[in-house]
């Protein structure tokens, strides 16, 4: 199995949208790219920890390629939109692409140029390219928060 990491937003959102798809083993939804070590849902919210909300999506590439995740991840979001996704305002809700190899950074750094080229967007896409260091689990209630109360959507 292959690990990827994305920002895009609520992660309860985001979970929900890498979870269904053929292909993908496991996803966690988490914390990275900030400074506190183990941060809780509720201090990652004051805008002061630098952890964006992301989710861990685990899977298999023989049967999904990870630029396929990538067609997931900027549809499922406004990757135009710095630290905000709809009514979620925040730097916790900012776009990243937290990449677990060159591969991963290569093919991530291709496809945003394939959308700018594209005429997508009307705007600059703004979503961050990091390293992925430490992922931090986010607390139990989280973990595949809208299936377990029969939604899909944060909304």
């Amino acid at each position: 199995m292959t690990k990827a990491t994305f920002g895009a937003g609520c992660f309860w959102h985001v979970e929900e949208a890498f979870r269904k798809l053929e292909g993908v083993t496991n996803t966690e939804v988490g914390f990275e790219g900030g400074h506190l070590e183990n941060p809780s849902y509720e201090e990652v919210c004051t805008h002061e920890t630098g952890h964006a909300e992301v989710v861990r999506v685990e899977f298999d590439p023989g049967r999904i390629a990870y630029n396929q995740l990538l067609d997931v991840f900027f549809d499922i979001h406004d990757p135009t939109q710095k630290d905000r996704q709809g009514l979620d305002i925040g730097s916790q809700y900012r776009s990243v692409i937290f990449y677990h190899s060159d591969e991963q950074r290569i093919t991530a750094e291709e496809k945003i140029r394939e959308l700018e080229k594209s005429g997508k967007y009307r705007r600059k896409i703004v979503t961050e390219l990091s390293p992925s260091k430490i992922f931090y689990r986010a607390e139990e209630y989280h973990q595949k928060y809208l299936a377990k109360r029969g939604r899909f959507s944060c909304g």
